[in-house]
C-alpha cells in the first residue's frame, strides 16, 4: 500500500499558537498519522502573535511571491516554515503583512472581532491551495479544521477540480464550536469568488456569519466530523440536518486517531 498523503489545514497548532482546543489536537493527530506511515504536510496562518525568532521560522523563497485575489485586491503571499520540536513534522505558515502582522489573532485588544476576518479567511484558503500547487505535492486528503478553513472544500470542487495536483483529492471538514457573533459585510460573496465559482456555489455564505462558513464547508466536503461533545444548540441543529455524511470524533475519545485513520482509508481506497 502506498503512503497516503494528508494535508492538514488549520488556524492554530501547538507549540506555535493556541487559541482553542484545536491547537493541541492538531499537534497530536498528524504525528499519529505519520507514525502509521502517512505522508504529512501542515499549513496555518502566520498570525502576528507567533514569535518568528523563538520558533525559528524562515521564509521559503521558492514558494513565496504568489499574489492572491480577494475581491478586487491582490495580496502578496509569503511562505515561512518551521519544525515542530520533538517531531519530524514541518509546519508551513502563510503570511501577508496586511492580514497577519498584528499582535492579536481574531479579536483586537478591545476584544472586538476584526472586520476583515472574512478577507483573511478567503486569502488563507486560496493561499493554501496555491501553495500546495507550487509544492507540486498532490494530497490524497485535505483535512480542513474549523471555520477558517471552510472554503477549501468549495474551491477543491470548483476552481481546482481539474488541476493535476488536486483532481483526485478528497476533503474532510472538522467542525468545532468556536463560534462568533460577528456578521460580515454583504460583499463577502464577491470577495470569495474564484474561477468557476458562481453566486449559487456561495449561496450558503450569504448569511455572512459563522454558520454560513460552517454550512459551506459541510456542503462541499467529502466527509464532515463533529469534534465537540458539547456544541451550541444552533450548531447541533445545523449538523443534524446534514448528518448523512457526518461522523463523531471527540478530542477526548481515546480512539479518536483510529477513527480518523479509518476515515482516511475509507475515503481513499487502495
Amino acid at each position: 500500500m502506498r503512503k497516503l498523503r494528508i494535508l492538514y489545514v488549520a488556524s492554530e497548532i501547538n507549540p506555535f499558537l493556541q487559541v482553542s482546543e484545536v491547537a493541541e489536537f492538531l499537534r497530536k493527530l498528524p504525528q499519529a498519522m505519520q507514525e502509521k506511515g502517512m505522508e504529512i504536510r501542515i499549513l496555518i496562518p502566520r498570525f502576528g502573535s507567533i514569535n518568528e525568532r523563538k520558533n525559528r521560522l524562515h521564509e521559503v523563497v521558492r514558494l513565496s511571491g504568489i499574489n492572491i485575489t480577494v475581491g478586487d485586491d491582490e495580496k502578496p503571499l509569503i511562505i515561512k516554515v518551521a519544525s515542530i520540536p520533538t517531531a519530524k513534522l514541518q509546519v508551513y505558515f502563510l503570511d501577508n503583512e496586511d492580514y497577519f502582522n498584528r499582535k492579536y489573532v481574531f479579536l483586537d485588544k478591545e476584544g472586538s472581532f476584526y472586520d476583515d476576518n472574512d478577507e483573511r479567511t478567503i486569502f488563507f484558503c486560496k493561499g493554501v491551495l496555491e501553495t500546495v500547487k507550487k509544492l507540486g505535492w498532490a494530497p490524497d486528503i485535505v483535512h480542513c479544521t474549523d471555520w477558517m478553513t471552510s472554503l477549501i472544500p468549495l474551491y477543491l470542487k470548483t476552481t481546482y477540480k481539474n488541476d493535476p495536483v488536486f483532481k483526485d483529492t478528497k476533503s474532510v471538514f472538522t467542525v468545532y464550536n468556536n463560534s462568533f457573533d460577528h456578521k460580515f459585510d454583504e460583499d463577502i460573496i464577491e470577495k470569495a469568488k474564484s474561477m468557476d465559482v458562481s453566486d449559487e456555489n456561495l449561496s450558503n455564505l450569504r448569511s455572512a456569519d459563522f454558520e454560513g462558513f460552517i454550512k459551506i464547508g459541510c456542503q462541499y466536503a467529502d466527509a464532515i466530523v463533529r469534534a465537540n461533545e458539547e456544541s451550541n444548540e444552533k450548531l447541533s441543529k445545523l449538523l443534524n440536518e446534514i448528518a448523512a455524511n457526518t461522523i463523531e470524533a471527540s478530542i477526548e475519545d481515546d480512539n479518536v486517531t483510529e477513527t480518523y485513520f479509518n476515515l482516511y482509508t475509507e475515503l481513499v481506497p487502495e
